[in-house]
C-alpha cells in the first residue's frame, strides 16, 4: 500500500525536491512524517538500483537539517512516550518512529558519510545536554537512525563515545555510578533502539560497551543486576560468536565472546537467584539459552577464564563437543527448573525438583569425586526458591538443600559454604518453616529441625580440617548478625549441639557465642529460650578448644546463661558441665597473671576459685567513702556459680571415697569469705564495700546451691553451706540490726542496701526456721529489737522535725523493716512474738495513716542530693515503696485480727484498732492505693481487699463494686507484662472469687453479682490470646469449692451453683488457631480442671445433683444455640469442637443422672440425633442415648417414636438412630421380655433396609444382622415367618459379586470400631470420652487429652473411683478407620428435577449475504469484500507459539474477529490434522504470513516505522491493565511462547505491555485464551469507535 503511494506521489512530480518541500511544510502530523518517509525510503531503493541522484543529496541533506533534526529536538522536551499511555502519547511516538527513518533515509541518500557523523555528533551532544532528565527521546532516535550509517574505522572515535553514552543512560548512571539514573523508561529506550542499531556498527561501539559492561570497577549491587542484563539482553547476538562465522576471513575476529567472561556469568547468575523481578530473572535465563544455543551450533570447545580466588575448581560454564549430549541435558533440565519457578506454585514445581537431583548426579565426576560443573549454577537454584513469595515453596527448597547429603557425598567447595552462612541462613530465620507436617503427632520432633541437625553434621564432619575452625566460627557469627526468632534460634543450637566434638572454636569462638546467647535473651518465650541456653552450652563442651581459653573466659561465658532457665544446680547440664570441667581440668591456658601468686596449680579449678574468691573478698581498690552505690551483683553470681561447680567437680572425683572432703574443699574455698562475715558484729571499721560484696556471695551462695527438683536435705554441698552459714547467723545479724537502726543509712543509695540486708536477714529466718525454731538464737534476739526501733524511729519522725534526706531515707528503712518481720511473722507462726491481744506494736500498726507520702527531702548540699538521686529511678519510686510497706504491715494485721473487723462502722464507738475497726475507711484507702502504686507494688493492698470485701459487700456494695472495677483495671493494663501479671493476677482471682464473695453476692444478687460474672467473662475472653488466665481462675474457684477429695462443701456448691457458666465455659474452653499460628498451649488444662471437679461431685448430695443437672441443662441450650449458629460447619471448626466438648461433659455427668432428671431433658438428646453433626459427635449422641435407654428402659417408646417422623426429617438423621439400634443386645440387657421390643426393631429396621438411599440401608443392614442374631441366639419361633426375607437379604449382601463400592463399604462399615470393638458399658471411661474417641473419629490432634495429663494435673484432687478414668479393653489399641459416618443427606444419583433448556445455541454467520459458491482463488480481501465481511489493521503475531492446537484456535479466533494478518513462524501448520481440526477451514479466509522467530526484530522494525504500535501480552513491572487499555487502530499484537513467554531480546522491542486481570491462583491462562481475549478488545473498542464516528 505504501510502495503504491509512494509511485503515485512520484508520478505526479518528476523533481523530487518539489515532493520534499511540500511534506516538510505543514504541521508535524504523524500521517504526514509518515508519508515522508515511505517517500525516502522508495528514493533511497531507486538510488540503490542505481538511479540518477542528481540534487537528491543536497535535497535529502536540506529535510535532515531543516526539517528531520529540528522536529526531533522540539519533541525531546517532553517526556518519554512510556509515560504517556493515551492517545496523544502515541501520535508522538509514530512522529518519532518515522521521523527516525527518515532521517536514516535522508543520511544514506547524502551521498557521503558527512552528515551521518555531523547529525550523530549533534545528536550526542543533545542526549548528554539533557540527561538524566527526560526527554531523551529524540536524540536516541536520532543515534538509532544514524549509528549504522557510520564508518565503523574512520568514526571509531564518534562509536566509541556515542557507545559509552549509551551504556551510562541504559546502566542508570554516569561513568562512575554513583549519581542517581533517569527513569527508566530511558534505559529501556536506549537498551531497545539505540544499543542493537550500535551493535549492529560491530568494532569500536561494541567494544566500548563491552568493556564498559565488564569494566573491574563498575558498580555490582543487587540495583546493578536488572540494568545490566537489559543491555547483555539486547546485544546478546552480537555479543555471542556467530555460528557458521569462524571460516569467514576476519569476520568477527574481534568481536568479544562472552561464554569466556566471568563477570558476564556472574551477572547472568545475580539474575536468575536474586533478582527481583520476573523480566530480570527472563532475560537471564534467555542469555543462558541462547548461551548453550550458540555453544552447540558452533561445536567448538570453550571455557570461561577463572577468577584467582576460585582456585581449580570448574570454570563457571565450559563446552566440550565430545560431550554436547550431556551438556544439553543438563541445561535443558537447568532452564526447565527456572522456568518452572516462576509459577510460584509447588504442585506445579514438586514434580520437577527431581530434575535438580539429577542436576547434581550430572555436576559431579564419578571418577575422581571433583564438580564437573560449578555449584554456583545450583546454589541459584535454590536462592530462587528461598526468594519466592510463596512459604510453602521456601520450605520445599530448604528441606531439598538439606536432604543433598542423605543420599550423595558433594565435594567441597567454598561456593557451598557461602551458600550456607548467606541464603541457607537467611532462609532458616523464618519461624513458620518449622512447623508440623499434616498428621504429625504434637511434641514431635519439627521435620525440618531434625534434617538441619542432620545436614549440619553430615556437612562439618566433611569439610576439611582447616575450613572446620573458620566455618564453624562464621556459622556462630551469623546468628548474632540479625534479630532471630526463637524458634530458629533453637533449632539452629539444637543443630550445632549434635556436632561431634572437635577442637574447632578459640576464645573468639566461644564471644561469639556468648552473643548469641545475649541475642536470644530478649525473647519473651521462656521455655525456647531456656532449651536454645541448654544447647549452646553443649556446643561450647563440644566444639572449643580448651587450650586456646581459659577459666576466666569459661565463667564469663557462663554467666550469660541464666540459672532459673537453664544452669540450674541439679539439672543433667550442671552435671554434664562438672564432668566437662573435671576432664579437662589441666588444659585450660594459663593466664600471664597467675604465676605471680606462686602457686604451681594456678590452672586448676581448685586453685582458680580459691584466688577467686581471696580476690572478691579483699577490700575494693575503687572505694571511695561511706556514700558509694552498692556494687554490682555480677560478679557476685560468677563467684557463687564457679565455687559450687568446683565444689560439685570435686564431689565427682571422689564419689566412692570419703565424703568428708567435700566439707574441706568448700571450707577451703569460703575460708576468706567466712572469716569476713564473722568480723561483720566485731569490725565497725570494716569497708562498705565488702560488707556489701560479702553479703551479696552469702546470697547468691545459698540460692545458686539449691536444687533443682529435690529437697536440700538429700544434698549434702547445701546442707554444708547452710551449717557454714549459720555458723556465722550472730555476727551477720548483729551487723544488720546496727546498721538499720543505728541511722547509719543516710543517702538513696543506701535504700539499695536496705533491701540486701533485709534479704539476708529473711534467708537466715529461713534457715533457722528449717533446723527447729529455738529462743534465745541470734535471730531471735534481732528481730524484737528491730521491731522496736523502727516503730521508735517512725514515732520520731512523726514529731514536725525539718524532712532531711537522712531523716526520710531512715524513715524508708524503718517501714521497710518493720514489713519484713511483718512478712516473716505471717510466713512463720513461730516468730510470733507477742499474744493475739493487742500490743503496742498493733496499736502502732493500726493507727498508721495509709498512703501517707514522704516530703522530698531538704538538703544543704544539693549537689550530692542530685547526684546520688539521679542513679536511682527517683523519689517517686522510694514513695512507691514506702506506700507499699505500709500495707504490707496493714495485712499483716487485717489477717491476725480479722475476727474484729466490724459489718459495719458504726459498731465501734472507740476502736483500739482503727484500721481493723473502721473497714470502710480502709477499704477507701486501698483504693487511693491502687491509684498511687505502681503496677508491681499492688499485691499487698490486693490482700488486704480480700479480707475486707467479704465483710462489707451486704452493707457497703457499691464500694466493693469500685473495687472490683479498679482492681481489673490494673490487671487488664498488665496482659503484656510477664513478670508481675501472673502474681498479680493470682492475687486478683482470690480476692474477687473469694468463696465467701461469691456466696453474699450470689445471696444478695445486687450488683456486685452481676459485676463478679462481668469479670468472669472477660477473665475468659482474655485468656484466649494469654495462656494459661483461665486456669488460674478455673483452678482457684474449683479448690476452694472442693473441701476433700472426697467431700465437697454442702455450702459452697449451693453458691457455686449460681455460677455455674463459669464450669460451663470450662468445660468447652479452647481457641481454635490457623495452621500458622498454632502454638503449644496448655488450654486442655481448664477442661481437666473441670472435668476432674465434676468427678468429684456426688450425686447423692441434693447440692451436688443440682449443681450438676442446672449444668446439664446449661451444656444442652449451649448445644441448641451453637447448631442453630451455623448449620452446616466444617470437621475441628470451633463450631465442632464446641458441640464435641459438651457432649463429652454430659457423658461425664450421666452416672449422676436420675429418670426424673431424664424425663426433663431426654426430648431434647434426641432432638440433638436429628441434627446435622460431625461423626464425632454423633458417636457420643448414639452412645449417652445408648446408656440411657440400658439404664432407664422405660424411655424405648420415646427413642421408637423418633422413626415416625417424616422422611425428610430423618433423611440426614436416621444413621444416628440406627447405629443405636446395632446395640441393642446393650439396650435390653437388664430387661427380662425381650421379644416385643425385638419385633418393634425388626420392624423398624426392615422398613430402612429397603431405603433408596445406599448409605442408610448400609446402616440398617448392620443393626438388622445384629437384631437378627439376637433373634437367632433366643429362638423366638413368633419370627419364623421373616426368616427367609430376612436371611436372603442379609446373604444377598454378604455375597455381593465384584469389586465394587457397595461390596467395599459393607465390609468397612462392619470392621468399624463403633459396631466392631465399641461397648458402651466397658469402654465407658474418660481415657475413651477424652482420648479414644475423638482420635478413632478424626478429630485433630489438639482435642486428644491423654489421661496422663488428668493424672499429673494435681490441683483437683483424684476421686475415689479414679480406676474408671482409664479404659481396659482393646479399644485403645486400634487405629482409625477409612469408613466415616455419613451425617448429610443423601441422593439417589438422579437429579431429582431438571429445569428445561431456557435457551439454545445459535451458530454467527459474519457475512452479511449467504453466497453459495464460492470463488476460493479469489484473494483473501476480494472474498472478503464478497462476502461483506469487515476488515480491521490489527496484525496478530504468533510466531513464537510452537502448538498447533493454539495455532488453530488463533487463526478462528482472527478469522472471526476480521484481523488483517496473522503471522506464523510457518506455513506448514496448515496442513497439520490438530491445526484443522481447531481452525475449521478458518485459514482460507484469514491472510498467513510466514515470519521465522529470528526474522522477528526486523519484522517489528519493520511494523514500527509503518506507523504500528507493537503490542506484548506480557506481565511486566510496566505492563497496563487491559481494562485499561486503548488500542491504537494500527495495532500488533506479539503472542509469548507457550512455556517461556516473550523472550527478552523480543521485549525491548514492545512499545507496551499489557497483562489480563486475574483474579484466581493459577498464574497464567493458555496464550490462545489470552491472545482471544486481547482480539476481542481491540475488536470491541473498535466498533465503539466506528459507532461514535456514524451517529
Amino acid at each position: 500500500m505504501e510502495w503504491v503511494l509512494a509511485e503515485a506521489l512520484l508520478s505526479q512530480s518528476r523533481d523530487p525536491r518539489v515532493l520534499l518541500g511540500a511534506l516538510c511544510r505543514g504541521e508535524a502530523s504523524a500521517e504526514r512524517v509518515e508519508t515522508l518517509r515511505f517517500l525516502l525510503q522508495r528514493l533511497e531503493d531507486e538510488a540503490a538500483r542505481g538511479g540518477d541522484a542528481g540534487a537528491l543529496p543536497e535535497a535529502a541533506r536540506e529535510v535532515a537539517a531543516g526539517y528531520l533534526v529540528p522536529l526531533l529536538r522540539g519533541l525531546r522536551g517532553r517526556p518519554a512516550g512510556g509515560s504517556e499511555p493515551g492517545p496523544p502519547g502515541r501520535q508522538r511516538r509514530r512522529v518519532l518512529r518515522a521521523a527516525g527513518a527518515a532521517l536514516r533515509s535522508c543520511a544514506r541518500l547524502a551521498g557521503g558519510p558527512q552528515l551521518a557523523a555531523a547529525l550523530a555528533e549533534e545528536a550526542l551532544r543533545d542526549l548528554l545536554a539533557v540527561w538524566p532528565a527526560s526527554g531523551l527521546e529524540g536524540a536516541v532516535e536520532v543515534l538509532a537512525a544514524v549509528g549504522p550509517c557510520l564508518r565503523p574505522c574512520e568514526d571509531g572515535p564518534l562509536l566509541q563515545r556515542v557507545a559509552e553514552a549509551a551504556l551510562a543512560v541504559a546502566l542508570g548512571g554516569h561513568g562512575d555510578g554513583d549519581e542517581a539514573g533517569p527513569a527508566e523508561d530511558a534505559a529501556a529506550l536506549v537498551a531497545g533502539r539505540l544499543l542493537p542499531a550500535l551493535g549492529q556498527c560491530g568494532g569500536a561501539a561494541l567494544r566500548a560497551v563491552w568493556g564498559g559492561l565488564v569494566a573491574p570497577g563498575m558498580p555490582s549491587g543487587p540495583g546493578r543486576v536488572g540494568p545490566k542484563l537489559l543491555v547483555l539482553s539486547a546485544l546478546a547476538e552480537k555479543l555471542l560468536p556467530e555460528p557458521g562465522a569462524d571460516g569467514g576471513p576476519g569476520a568477527r575476529e574481534a568481536g568479544p565472546d562472552a561464554r569466556r567472561c566471568g563477570r558476564f556469568w556472574r551477572t547472568v547468575q545475580a539474575g536468575l537467584g536474586r533478582a527481583e523481578d520476573a523480566l530480570t530473572r527472563k532475560r537471564a535465563r534467555y542469555l543462558l539459552q541462547r548461551a548453550v544455543e550458540v555453544s552447540a551450533e558452533l561445536g567448538a570447545d570453550c571455557a570461561c577464564a577463572c577468577a584467582p580466588q576460585e582456585g581449580n575448581g570448574p570454570s563457571l560454564f565450559w563446552w566440550s563437543d565430545k560431550k554436547k549430549d550431556e551438556l544439553l541435558k543438563f541445561w535443558e533440565n537447568y532452564i526447565l527448573i527456572m522456568e518452572t519457578l516462576e509459577g510460584n506454585q509447588i504442585h506445579v514445581i514438586k514434580p520437577v525438583l527431581p530434575k535438580l537431583n539429577s542436576l547434581f548426579e550430572c555436576a559431579v565426576s564419578e571418577g575422581n569425586g571433583c564438580w564437573l560443573f560449578h555449584p554456583s549454577w545450583h546454589m541459584c537454584i535454590y536462592k530462587r526458591m528461598f526468594e519466592s513469595e510463596n512459604k510453602i515453596l521456601t520450605k520445599e527448597g530448604v528441606i531439598h538443600f538439606l536432604e543433598l547429603y542423605e543420599t550423595k557425598v558433594l565435594p567441597f567447595s567454598p561456593e557451598l559454604s557461602e551458600f550456607i552462612i548467606g541464603p541457607l541462613m537467611d532462609a532458616l530465620s523464618e519461624s513458620s518453616l518449622y512447623s508440623r507436617s499434616p498428621g504429625q503427632l504434637i511434641g514431635s520432633g519439627s521435620p525440618l529441625g531434625l534434617k538441619l541437625q542432620k545436614f549440619l553434621v553430615t556437612f562439618i564432619s566433611l569439610l576439611p580440617e582447616e575450613i572446620k575452625s573458620s566455618f564453624l566460627l562464621r556459622f556462630i557469627q551469623k546468628m548474632t548478625s540479625r534479630h532471630w526468632c526463637a524458634i530458629p534460634i533453637l533449632f539452629l543450637s539444637k543443630a550445632l549441639a549434635s556436632v561431634p566434638r572437635c577442637k574447632a572454636l578459640g576464645i573468639e569462638g566461644l564471644l561469639a557465642l556468648r552473643d548469641v546467647l545475649q541475642c536470644t535473651m530478649i525473647t519473651h518465650q521462656i521455655l525456647l529460650r531456656g532449651a536454645a541456653q541448654c544447647y549452646l552450652l553443649q556446643t561450647a563442651m563440644n566444639l572449643v578448644d580448651v587450650e586456646k581459653v581459659s577459666l576466666s573466659d569459661i565463667s564469663t561465658f557462663l554467666m550469660s546463661l541464666r540459672q532459673e532457665e537453664s544452669l540450674g544446680r541439679g539439672t543433667s547440664l550442671w552435671t554434664e558441665l562438672c564432668d566437662w570441667l573435671r576432664v579437662n581440668e589441666g588444659c585450660f591456658r594459663r593466664l600471664s597473671t597467675c604465676s605471680s601468686t606462686g602457686l604451681s596449680e594456678t590452672a586448676s579449678l581448685n586453685a582458680y576459685v580459691r584466688n577467686l574468691v581471696q580476690e572478691y573478698v579483699k577490700s575494693p581498690a575503687w572505694e571511695t567513702g561511706e556514700n558509694c552505690f552498692m556494687p554490682d551483683w555480677f560478679e557476685a553470681r560468677l563467684v557463687a556459680m564457679m565455687v559450687l561447680l568446683a565444689v560439685d567437680v570435686e564431689g565427682m572425683k571422689i564419689q566412692y571415697s570419703e565424703k568428708r572432703r567435700t566439707q574441706n574443699v568448700l571450707r577451703i574455698f569460703l575460708d576468706p569469705l567466712l572469716d569476713a562475715l564473722m568480723k561483720f558484729g566485731t569490725n565497725a571499721y570494716m569497708p562498705l564495700l565488702k560488707t556489701d560484696r560479702c553479703l551479696q556471695l552469702l546470697l547468691k551462695l545459698l540460692h545458686t546451691c539449691l536444687l533443682k527438683g529435690s529437697s536440700t536435705q538429700d544434698d549434702e554441698v547445701c546442707t554444708l553451706l547452710q551449717n557454714f552459714v549459720m555458723s556465722t547467723t550472730e555476727s551477720i545479724s548483729e551487723f544488720i540490726l546496727r546498721r538499720l537502726t543505728m541511722n547509719e543509712l543516710s543517702s538513696v543509695s543506701d535504700l539499695d542496701r536496705c533491701h540486701l540486708y533485709l534479704m539476708v536477714l529473711s534467708e537466715l529466718i529461713n534457715l533457722h526456721v528449717k533446723v527447729g525454731w529455738k529462743r534465745g538464737n541470734p535471730i531471735w534476739r534481732v528481730i524484737s529489737p528491730l521491731k522496736n526501733a523502727s516503730i521508735r524511729h517512725l514515732q520520731e519522725m512523726d514529731s514536725g522535725q525539718e524532712p532531711t534526706l537522712g531523716r526520710q531515707v531512715q524513715r524508708v528503712v524503718s517501714m521497710a523493716a518493720l514489713a519484713m518481720v511483718c512478712e516473716a511473722i505471717d510466713q512463720k507462726p513461730e516468730l510470733q512474738l507477742d499474744s493475739l491481744d493487742a500490743g503496742p506494736t498493733e496499736r502502732f500498726l493500726s493507727s498508721l495513716q495509709p498512703n501517707q507520702t514522704l516530703q522530698k527531702p531538704h538538703t544543704e548540699e544539693p549537689s550530692s542530693f542530685f547526684e546520688e538521686s539521679s542513679s536511682s529511678q527517683g523519689w517517686g519510686k522510694i514513695v512507691a515503696q514506702y506506700i507499699h510497706d505500709q500495707w504490707v504491715c496493714l495485712s499483716f494485721l487485717l489477717k491476725k485480727y480479722h475476727s474484729l473487723i466490724p459489718p459495719s462502722e458504726g459498731e465501734v464507738l472507740e476502736p483500739v484498732l482503727p484500721a481493723v475497726q473502721m473497714p470502710i475507711r480502709t477499704l477507701q484507702s486501698a483504693l487511693e492505693a491502687l491509684t498511687v502504686l505502681p503496677s508491681d507494688q499492688v499485691l499487698p493492698v490486693f490482700q488486704c481487699m480480700k479480707i475486707l470485701v467479704p465483710k462489707l459487700l451486704t452493707s457497703s456494695e457499691s464500694l466493693c463494686i469500685e473495687s472490683f472495677d479498679m482492681a481489673w483495671k490494673i490487671i487488664s493494663s498488665l496482659s503484656n507484662t510477664q513478670l508481675i501479671f501472673w502474681s498479680n493476677l493470682k492475687a486478683f482471682v482470690q480476692f474477687v472469687f473469694d468463696t465467701k464473695v461469691l456466696t453474699i453476692a450470689a445471696k444478695i444478687k445486687g450488683q456486685a453479682y452481676f459485676k463478679i460474672k462481668e469479670i468472669m467473662y472477660k477473665i475468659i475472653e482474655m485468656s484466649a490470646l494469654k495462656t494459661g488466665v483461665f486456669n488460674t481462675l478455673i483452678s482457684y474457684c474449683c479448690q476452694s469449692w472442693i473441701v476433700s477429695p472426697s467431700n465437697v462443701s454442702q455450702e459452697s456448691l449451693s453458691s457455686a451453683k449460681n455460677y455455674s457458666e463459669l464450669v460451663l465455659e470450662a468445660c468447652i474452653f479452647g481457641t481454635v488457631f490457623r495452621r500458622d499460628q498454632s502454638t503449644k498451649r496448655e488450654d486442655h488444662y481448664v477442661r481437666i480442671c473441670a472435668v476432674k471437679f465434676l468427678c468429684l461431685l456426688d450425686g447423692s448430695n441434693m447440692s451436688h445433683k443440682l449443681f450438676m443437672e442446672d449444668l446439664a441443662i446449661k451444656l444442652l441450650d449451649k448445644d441448641e444455640v451453637v447448631s442453630k449458629s451455623r448449620t452446616r460447619y466444617y470437621v475441628n471448626s470451633q463450631q465442632h469442637r464446641v458441640k464435641n466438648r459438651i457432649w463429652q461433659t454430659l457423658l461425664v455427668l450421666f452416672p449422676r443422672f436420675d429418670q426424673n432428671f431424664l424425663n426433663r431433658i431426654i426430648d431434647k438428646i434426641f432432638q440433638a440425633g436429628f441434627i446435622n453433626n460431625q461423626a464425632s459427635i454423633k458417636y457420643f449422641i448414639e452412645w449417652i442415648i445408648i446408656l440411657i435407654l440400658h439404664k432407664f428402659p422405660q424411655f424405648l417408646p420415646k427413642f421408637w417414636d423418633c422413626f415416625s417422623y417424616g422422611e425428610e426429617n430423618l433423611k440426614t438423621s436416621i444413621c444416628t438412630f440406627l447405629s443405636v439400634l446395632s446395640h441393642l443386645d446393650i439396650i435390653t440387657q437388664n430387661i427380662p421380655e425381650k421379644k416385643l421390643i425385638l419385633k418393634q426393631a425388626l420392624i423398624i429396621v426392615l422398613q430402612w433396609c429397603f431405603n433408596h438411599n445406599f448409605s442408610i440401608r448400609l446402616y440398617a443392614l448392620v443393626a438388622l444382622k445384629k437384631i437378627w442374631n439376637m433373634c437367632k441366639m433366643m429362638h423366638v419361633e413368633e419370627f419364623d415367618a421373616l426368616t427367609s426375607v430376612i436371611e436372603s437379604s442379609l446373604n444377598q449382601v454378604e455375597n455381593m459379586h465384584g469389586a465394587g463400592n457397595a461390596k467395599k463399604n459393607w465390609q468397612r462399615i462392619q470392621e468399624h470400631f463403633f459396631f466392631a470393638t465399641f461397648h458402651p458399658l466397658k469402654d465407658y471411661c474418660l481415657e475413651t470420652i477424652f482420648y479414644i474417641l475423638p482420635r478413632l473419629s478424626g478429630l485433630v490432634e489438639d482435642e486428644w487429652i491423654a489421661i496422663g495429663k488428668f493424672t499429673s494435673f494435681t490441683d483437683i484432687p483424684l476421686d475415689a473411683g479414679f480406676q474408671w478414668y482409664l479404659s481396659s479393653t482393646q479399644l485403645c489399641d486400634l487405629e482409625p478407620g477409612d469408613w466415616a459416618q455419613q451425617d448429610r443427606g443423601f441422593n439417589s444419583g438422579e437429579a431429582d428435577d431438571q429445569s428445561e433448556w431456557t435457551d439454545v445455541q445459535k451458530k454467527i454467520i459474519p457475512w452479511k449475504n449467504n453466497v453459495p459458491d464460492l470463488d476460493l482463488e479469489l484473494a483473501f480481501q476480494d472474498r472478503a469484500a464478497k462476502l461483506g465481511k469487515s476488515i480491521s489493521r490489527l496484525i496478530v503475531v504468533a510466531s513464537l507459539i510452537d502448538k498447533p492446537t493454539n495455532l488453530g484456535g488463533l487463526c478462528r479466533t482472527c478469522e472471526v474477529f476480521g484481523a488483517l494478518v496473522l503471522v506464523v513462524g510457518s506455513l506448514h501448520c496448515v496442513k497439520d490434522k490438530q491445526f484443522q481440526h481447531l481452525s475449521v477451514s478458518a485459514e482460507q479466509w484469514l491472510p498467513l504470513v510466514e515470519v521465522k522467530p529470528p526474522q522477528l526484530i526486523d519484522y517489528l522494525q519493520q511494523k514500527k516505522a509503518e506507523g504500528y504500535t507493537i503490542i506484548g501480552v506480557e506481565q511486566t513491572a510496566k505492563s497496563l491493565d487491559l481494562t485499561q487499555y486503548c488500542f491504537p487502530e494500527k495495532s500488533l499484537l506479539l503472542l509469548g511462547n507457550e512455556r517461556e513467554g516473550i523472550p527478552a531480546n523480543l521485549i525491548q522491542q514492545l512499545d507496551v505491555c499489557v497483562e489480563i486481570p486475574q483474579q484466581g491462583i493459577i498464574r497464567s491462562l493458555n496464550v490462545h485464551v489470552s491472545g482471544a481475549l486481547l482480539i476481542w478488545e481491540y475488536t470491541r473498542q473498535q466498533l465503539l469507535k466506528h459507532g461514535d464516528t456514524e451517529s
